[in-house]
């Protein structure tokens, strides 16, 4: 490779080695992609409407099919992989979920303290009137 494949930009397809700009891997990889988004996709309905499954477990299976579904679509239709010309993008990936788990940990934490400084509803209010 030479040094002027380094040199630049990432995502400049100009500078690609002409095997990597084929437009046949292109479409093999968005191909793939959407048949493991569509298969994940069914598998997600498939278990939510079963009866095979252990009722507690339908939620973590699902959530466990939500991720696996988060990372084919990172890696076949954004491209996150962690190569070298990535390495902003995964660091952005990484930064927005730290934003964003702060954030619903955060307001979590704030909820539960606005309702434990709640005052008591009119039920137990009357409860002590009347004693």
């Amino acid at each position: 490779m030479s040094e002027s494949y380094y040199d630049r930009a990432p995502g400049d397809a100009s500078a690609l080695p002409d095997i990597e700009q084929g437009r046949t891997s292109g479409v093999l990889v968005y191909t793939i992609g959407m048949g493991l988004a569509v298969g994940l996709t069914a598998l997600s309905f498939w278990a939510a409407n079963t009866s095979l499954l252990w009722a507690g477990g339908v939620s973590l299976g699902l959530t466990a099919l939500a991720i696996a579904q988060m990372g084919v679509h990172l890696v076949f239709f954004l491209h996150v992989t962690t190569g070298p010309d990535n390495t902003n993008n995964v660091m952005a990936l990484a930064f927005g979920m730290l934003i964003v788990f702060l954030v619903v940990v955060g307001s979590l934490l704030i909820m539960a303290d606005l309702n434990d400084s709640m005052m008591p509803g009119p039920e137990i209010m009357n409860l002590h009137m009347q004693r």
